[in-house]
């Protein structure tokens, strides 16, 4: 099961509730693959590792290009966020 992790970042302002980031370099990545992205509990460099846990951040996968990779959606529920965000993903 190919592991990886990535950041996303929001930007300096609370102007954003959703953005997305595109991960490449999956080679064996199949249309019929299983994504996975969820928030990785780990400091950034805007946020504490308590605030990666409490956030209420909806983290989706999708838009699967056969050989290439996948996008990683977040979706602040709360409002707006800002920042780098730390996250994770997993496929089989």
């Amino acid at each position: 099961m190919p592991t990886g992790n990535t950041t996303i970042n929001f930007g300096v302002t609370h102007t954003k509730s959703e953005d997305r980031i595109t991960v490449t370099g999956q080679a064996a990545i199949l249309a019929t693959s299983q994504v996975e992205a969820w928030v990785r509990a780990e400091a950034s460099a805007d946020h504490s590792a308590d605030e990666h846990m409490v956030e209420a951040l909806e983290v989706r996968a999708g838009n699967i290009v056969p050989g290439v990779g996948f996008d990683i959606f977040v979706h602040c529920e709360n409002s707006f966020t800002y920042g780098v965000w730390n996250l994770s993903w997993a496929w089989l």
